[in-house]
């Protein structure tokens, strides 16, 4: 099974390997469980998805469900998630 985690540390703008301390493997390991040649145990996928610091689940889902879920704006041009930040402010 292949797993976002690629997917996810390019939208984040790190480095895969730049997580094996917080999860505790490997960086063969982690390569063969991101390119789907190994299956993790779930306590495993857990400790990947904190340190990616994303929910469990975004690791299976589809990038279209994440943006469904997360309400996330998207980038017209590449439709990578936009991190947009909005302050309401009351006129005087």
């Amino acid at each position: 099974m292949n797993y976002r985690i690629k997917e996810i540390c390019d939208l984040k703008g790190i480095k895969v390997k730049s997580i094996i301390d917080k999860v505790g493997i490997s960086l063969p390991a982690l390569y063969n469980i991101v390119n789907g040649k190994m299956s993790p145990k779930m306590e495993t996928l857990e400790k990947i998805a904190e340190a990616l610091e994303v929910p469990m689940w975004q690791l299976f889902a589809s990038p279209e469900e994440v943006r469904k879920e997360s309400g996330a704006s998207v980038c017209p041009y590449c439709g990578g998630l936009l991190d947009v930040e909005v302050n309401l402010r009351k006129k005087s």
